[in-house]
């Protein structure tokens, strides 16, 4: 997410914008949920209806890591540097599997190719803000911490953008982290009466659903859902590759043709 800093280095994280027009009033005027500061107390008081389905989600992907052969460091630190639930879940079914390095890697890169989507649309956000500041955000960059602030940016120009974001983002990232470790210190010790697979796919519709908004995003999520559907039989899981892939390829057909 590449801005324009208002600091000469370009590294200071300092630099404000009319979003955050909020941040010069006096000093503890915006305190909210446990004493934070009213814009993060925000983030984090909208991210938390989503959190009924992240904690299982997260749950899935430290059982899935035992699943995989993977110890507790390693689980933990495959959760903190790709910080992906979806991606991880694929990468470690098809390290369970035995699949080439590149597959696993190709993989994961294709399903997180929504991110650069992502980044470019609510990088003119954070635009005055330093590289040290957008580069942290952009590692907290999910798909809930993304919608929840491009709505909300939309709406409050009075938000301090940065703070709305970390409170949603760090939230989730927490969260995640707690649940994966719980996830693989619990291990297969959970009940498939629980149910906890069944919260993963209803994470994603409930952001899918709300984003199939004109022809080309639904013409990707009807594509993409279809085919990997139709090639879930495939080896390696490559059935979740092809679908992303022609979902994608769909998406821009469509949006070159109706433009």
């Amino acid at each position: 997410m590449d801005g324009t800093s208002a600091a000469s280095d370009g590294d200071t994280t300092d630099t404000v914008d009319r979003g955050d027009a909020a941040d010069t009033g006096p000093a503890g005027a915006d305190d909210g949920l446990l004493g934070l500061d009213g814009d993060i107390a925000a983030g984090v008081r909208d991210v938390s209806p989503l959190m009924l389905g992240i904690v299982p989600f997260a749950l899935v992907a430290g059982i899935a890591a035992v699943d995989a052969g993977l110890g507790l460091a390693e689980a933990v630190g495959m959760s903190v540097i790709v910080f992906a639930g979806a991606s991880q879940l694929a990468a470690l079914d098809l390290l369970g599997a035995d699949a080439p390095l590149a597959v696993v890697v190709g993989t994961a890169a294709v399903i997180n190719l929504r991110m650069l989507m992502y980044s470019a649309s609510i990088a003119p956000y954070f635009a005055d803000y330093g590289r040290r500041l957008r580069a942290g955000l952009a590692y907290l960059l999910t798909d809930q911490a993304y919608a929840l602030s491009v709505a909300e940016f939309g709406t409050n120009s009075d938000r301090s953008r940065w703070r709305y974001y970390l409170g949603a983002a760090a939230s989730l990232w927490v969260v995640w982290q707690v649940g994966t470790v719980a996830g693989v210190v619990v291990g297969t010790g959970v009940p498939d009466s629980w149910g906890l697979t069944f919260a993963v796919p209803l994470v994603f519709l409930a952001l899918l659903v709300p984003a199939m908004k004109d022809r080309p995003t639904t013409a990707a999520g009807v594509v993409g859902g279809a085919v990997a559907v139709v090639a879930a039989g495939l080896p390696l899981n490559l059935g979740l590759l092809a679908g992303a892939l022609c979902g994608i390829a769909a998406g821009l057909a469509t949006e070159v043709t109706t433009a």
